[in-house]
């Protein structure tokens, strides 16, 4: 049903199916990666969540070569990649975690105190990731409807958009650890000379990533079609997304830097009314898009501008207040 919902065409479904039903096995591998990172984070490991990335990363592609294309496995393989590379990424962070723990003199054990306080704040960044998988999944579903060519160079320009935007909240990490300390040493002018300096860092590092889009934009599709109107609906998001690059690299930033502060409550609320805005922009390129017109991706992504536009002007007027500017260890 939910594949049905997306709008996935005859020739598309059975191969995201089988994709679906195999990849689901790795969600519980997913939920201790995410959490196993959190912690390490917040402990300022930043080295342990790296290596563990890009040695999951590695195994996956190796894996992907491997069962895709050496043991003809098709979908079903590239789906077993990821459920194998997330399954042994999460034990490698059960074993770390474990050892930071007793290094610490702390229990793994929950405690009902420590509970009670995840969850007044997961809840908050709950409503902030869905609203944000919500923009994701409509974006998915518009591009799947306007055609397979579009479904399939949607992905590869959104796949490109995320790289790029991972890499930008390196950034975004280093500010949840950094704003945190300043505010819990109730050091106000060290958070705002630490924040303007990582928003200023975000924007030159997405001016760079502007260029280098443009400059691989003629060969950018090669490695994924050889199908040239799929080829020259690539490069034509891709655009896009070269333009939106600086605007990218301060939303990232201004996300981690308010997520370091604890103002999950904030950008709870932010992510509910940015999803409101692009909706209607998405469902509008549905509605106007005649079949057949090559502008509907081209639409689609400057909706998703919208977004993320939505994003930088909220997280910016709650930048430049105080409100999230609350000292001290723990937040009232």
């Amino acid at each position: 049903m939910l594949i049905s919902i997306l709008g996935a065409s005859p020739e598309v479904a059975p191969q995201a199916l089988v994709y679906l039903r195999i990849s689901l096995l790795s969600t519980p591998a997913l939920l201790v990666i995410m959490a196993g990172t959190g912690v390490l984070r917040g402990l300022q490991d930043a080295k342990t969540p790296l290596a563990v990335a890009v040695a999951s990363y590695i195994g996956n592609a190796a894996l992907c070569v491997t069962l895709v294309l050496v043991l003809d496995m098709g979908i079903g393989g590239s789906a077993w990649a990821t459920v194998i590379a997330q399954t042994a990424g999460a034990a490698v962070y059960v074993v770390m975690v474990g050892r930071s723990a007793r290094r610490h003199g702390v229990s793994p054990a929950p405690s009902i105190a420590g509970l009670r306080s995840a969850a007044g704040a997961g809840f908050a960044l709950f409503l902030r990731t869905v609203s944000m998988r919500i923009v994701a999944l409509v974006t998915t579903a518009v591009a799947t409807r306007l055609g397979d060519h579009e479904i399939a160079a949607h992905q590869v320009a959104f796949q490109m958009w995320t790289l790029l935007v991972f890499a930008m909240d390196a950034i975004a990490i280093a500010g949840q650890a950094i704003i945190g300390r300043y505010l819990g040493a109730s050091d106000v002018p060290g958070t705002r000379a630490a924040t303007r300096r990582m928003a200023e860092w975000g924007v030159m590092i997405g001016l760079a990533f502007t260029v280098l889009v443009f400059t691989v934009l003629p060969w950018a599709a090669l490695p994924f079609t050889s199908d040239p109107r799929v080829a020259g609906l690539i490069s034509s998001a891709l655009v896009v997304v070269a333009l939106m690059q600086p605007l990218s690299g301060i939303v990232m930033v201004l996300d981690g830097i308010l997520m370091g502060a604890g103002d999950q409550r904030y950008l709870a609320w932010a992510g509910l009314w940015t999803m409101l805005a692009f909706l209607p922009c998405a469902l509008l390129v549905l509605w106007t898009t005649p079949d057949g017109s090559d502008f509907g991706l081209v639409g689609l992504w400057l909706a998703f501008t919208v977004w993320i536009a939505a994003r930088g002007l909220t997280l910016g007027l709650r930048a430049r207040g105080n409100a999230w500017l609350v000292v001290g260890a723990t937040r009232p």
